[in-house]
């Protein structure tokens, strides 16, 4: 099992844990990894964007011309594709672009993330997560303490409004949930802060 430092906020190193090999220790799966991200990317997608075609467009009941003996193309109406201001042919319309990837592929790609995130040493443990007061200025001195840097992702076990609210302000640092994890999250931050509450509930969730 994969044995890692735990520290307190002020950045001095208490204790050690064992993490679970089923998901802080296997082999991570850069394909899975890939395919679960292309579809939460997807599933982000609006899909609102729309045109209008020709029956849409306003204007252009009448023929423009007769049919035949004018010397120029037949035309049925000023609003067919081929007219400025016309309709628009095989344009976008809106549609949902959502579709689900296998539940065991999921927790796969969570796991293989987690495991790379303690190959590469950007996993930090600390005891506990918390501040008296909603202070960003708190926050920043935490994350100092233990020498977290550039893009991070801080996950607690359970909602706790003064750390949320004091690390929201915090450029690069995002606040984020053991329910609520996803792959993207876990990809766009280099560092990862857990406690040692959140480890246990992973192990709940993900073992």
């Amino acid at each position: 099992m994969p044995k890692i430092d735990v520290y307190n906020m002020q950045g001095k190193k208490v204790s050690d844990v064992e993490l679970n090999e089923a998901i802080f220790g296997i082999e991570p799966n850069e394909a899975i990894v890939h395919s679960v991200l292309i579809n939460y990317l997807a599933n982000q997608r609006q899909g609102t964007q729309s045109t209008k075609t020709r029956s849409e467009v306003r204007g252009g009941g009448r023929k423009p011309w007769r049919q035949k003996r004018t010397g120029r193309a037949r035309q049925g109406s000023i609003r067919a594709p081929q007219w400025v201001k016309g309709g628009i042919a095989l344009g976008p319309k809106p549609r949902s672009y959502k579709y689900t990837v296998n539940k065991k592929e999921r927790r796969l790609a969570v796991k293989s993330v987690l495991s790379s995130k303690v190959l590469e040493n950007n996993l930090v443990v600390v005891d506990k997560m918390e501040l008296k007061e909603i202070k960003t200025q708190n926050m920043v001195k935490t994350l100092s303490n233990l020498k977290v840097e550039g893009k991070t992702l801080i996950m607690l076990p359970e909602k706790n409004e003064n750390v949320q609210k004091s690390a929201r302000n915090i450029e690069g640092v995002k606040t984020t949930l053991v329910n609520t994890i996803n792959v993207y999250d876990l990809l766009k931050y280099n560092k990862l802060v857990i406690t040692l509450d959140t480890v246990k509930k992973l192990e709940e969730v993900y073992a």
